[in-house]
């Protein structure tokens, strides 16, 4: 990965559509499963989503697996598709990037209430 494609994103845009072209391949419910997992780990990434690029290839390389053993995507993943992504991305307490925001708000509110109070 050269300095562009770091600022540009252009490896992750590469890097997406072969996850996708990969998921195509997947059993009806296996895509919807997928479709699942993304959204639910979106609040675990970061600015860029780089960190979570090898969490998605793990998770579909998991699904990919399974459906060429003939399992079902319950079978795998069970009814707590939430639950699975949180587990994935470091377990409950992992914090989200709402959680950054919100520490980072508190942490320049306090910077400016002790300004004003000193």
């Amino acid at each position: 990965m050269n300095f562009w494609e770091t600022i540009t994103g252009s490896d992750l845009t590469r890097e997406h559509q072969a996850f996708e072209a990969r998921a195509g391949a997947l059993p009806e419910d296996y895509r919807a499963a997928w479709g699942q997992i993304k959204a639910h780990l979106v609040p675990y990434g970061d600015i860029t989503g780089r960190n979570l690029m090898p969490i998605l290839d793990g998770a579909l390389g998991l699904l990919e697996a399974t459906a060429a053993e003939g399992q079902g995507v319950h079978d795998v993943l069970g009814d707590d598709i939430p639950g699975f992504c949180a587990a994935l991305a470091g377990g409950e307490e992992a914090p989200s990037f709402r959680d950054r925001w919100r520490k980072q708000l508190n942490r320049n509110v306090a910077k400016k209430l002790g300004r004003l109070g000193g």
